[in-house]
């Protein structure tokens, strides 16, 4: 996955980023969003274990709607994933209380550190939640989900030109660079 061409200059930044940024997403979406009571009850014959119709359950279905909606495919096969997600939430505030939420919590704070920590160390400039933080939440989950699926091959020319658009990032980055550098 190193040798890809990402937005990311170095293998270091490729391999802890995705990790950190779903945390992010994930213990805001999934975890912090799970300790809303449900909003209303549903029938038995729709109702799942483990997902009420609380914030969590309804955000992790959002995001699997709106990622289907962007890339069928992707993101029919991350659907599971991120509804997984909610459920485990869920069990976990139910099996142990609110005292996952100091789990959840420290989580959330540290992946937020080690991603400015990382992106400061390794990439030399700000992560791009400072240039637009709804992106950065709602679109980078997608992103990391592209990129692994792009490593085992998934749509080549959308990999092609996708990486096209990432050169161009990087020599932008670059140029910003050299001429505040001045």
């Amino acid at each position: 996955m190193c040798a890809d061409t990402s937005v990311y200059r170095n293998c270091p930044g490729m391999l802890y980023s995705p990790y950190f940024r779903q945390n992010v997403v994930l213990t805001i979406r999934d975890d912090q969003a799970s300790n809303s009571p449900a909003l209303f009850n549903l029938p038995d014959v729709l109702r799942f274990e483990h997902l009420p119709l609380n914030l969590g359950t309804i955000g992790a279905l959002i995001y699997s709607t709106f990622y289907i909606l962007l890339e069928p495919v992707a993101g029919a096969l991350i659907a599971p994933i991120i509804i997984g997600g909610a459920a485990f939430a869920n069990h976990l505030l139910t099996t142990y209380g609110t005292d996952m939420n100091y789990w959840f919590g420290g989580i959330h704070v540290a992946s937020w550190l080690l991603q400015f920590v990382g992106h400061g160390a390794f990439e030399r400039r700000a992560p791009a939640l400072l240039d637009n933080l709804v992106q950065a939440l709602l679109l980078a989950p997608l992103f990391v989900w592209m990129e692994i699926l792009f490593f085992f091959g998934y749509r080549p020319e959308l990999k092609a030109r996708y990486d096209q658009s990432v050169q161009k990032e990087i020599a932008g980055f670059k140029e910003k660079k050299n001429k505040g550098g001045k």
